[in-house]
């Protein structure tokens, strides 16, 4: 499958997180060596749900558990496709805020009734698992990457690669640094912003880093958005500096520094969202 140009927000938890029947589950599943790396998973996703939907996009199958793994010096960390919720989570998504008869043309009255039971019995507690709700561990954005994002994570965690099949940017920190980042960057921007739309923004992923293990891991990957960027404009790419700064200089009430931070960050993500409208 070719790269898709999107961008990945994922957690990694270790298996202490999950009920013992997922323990035992997942157990199995790294014994078999069936994990999938991030580089092949997008693209196996996507041919998961679009066989495993059909042709009349009527039903909402069962589709298989899955999971990227991260091997530590502590043990492995599951991240878990929850691609049966992540769907109907879509369909939903899908039918909002459009005409009836459009949203019935994609996703018909069917499916979305069975994606909002689905949807429910996972947030609702008819799947609650020994330490907590469960959780989504993935989530996704295309043709770009949400500014959000890059609070949760340092510059100084960058990974980059430019070298020929294996191209790629990612970030990797401790569930517990993202945390303190989220509340920190929040704390600011209520006090200096109120409730503007970016303060919801950053509070619904302050509240979504909340309900993993504190021994997880939380990874940002540029994914297919790698090939949208030539080499030099990856190495200079500095977004979570950006973000960092922009927040530091509101804390101090430096608002045109902190425009300029904010606008420069958009300014470099702008000619790749645009870039959606050209395919």
């Amino acid at each position: 499958m070719p790269s898709q140009f999107a961008a990945y927000l994922r957690v990694y938890e270790p298996l202490a997180a999950f009920d013992r029947d997922r323990q035992r589950f997942w157990r199995r599943y790294l014994d078999e060596g069936r994990a999938v790396g991030p580089a092949e998973g997008p693209g196996r996703q996507r041919v998961t749900v679009l066989e495993a939907l059909g042709a009349s996009w009527s039903r909402l199958p069962d589709l298989p558990d899955e999971a990227y793994v991260l091997t530590t010096e502590s043990g492995a960390l599951i991240c878990p496709w929850n691609l049966r919720v992540r769907v109907a989570e879509a369909a939903l998504t899908a039918r909002a805020g459009v005409p009836a008869i459009l949203a019935d043309a994609f996703v018909p009255p069917a499916l979305a009734g069975l994606a909002q039971t689905v949807v429910s019995d996972f947030r609702g507690g008819a799947r609650v698992l020994d330490h907590g709700l469960p959780r989504v561990h993935e989530h996704v954005a295309t043709w770009g990457v949400p500014l959000r994002w890059f609070l949760f994570v340092d510059f100084a965690e960058r990974e980059i690669s430019v070298g020929a099949g294996r191209r790629l940017v990612r970030y990797r920190t401790e569930i517990g640094k993202a945390r303190r980042r989220a509340h920190q960057g929040l704390a600011i921007l209520r006090r200096t912003m109120g409730d503007a739309p970016i303060t919801e923004s950053v509070a619904e992923g302050t509240r979504w880093l909340e309900e993993f293990h504190p021994g997880s891991i939380v990874e940002l990957d540029y994914g297919g958005l790698v090939h949208l960027f030539n080499d030099q404009a990856l190495y200079d790419d500095d977004s979570p500096g950006l973000v960092a700064a922009g927040l530091a200089a509101l804390n101090t009430g430096d608002g045109e520094a902190a425009t300029d931070h904010y606008e420069r960050l958009v300014d470099r993500w702008r000619e790749i969202q645009l870039m959606e409208r050209y395919n």
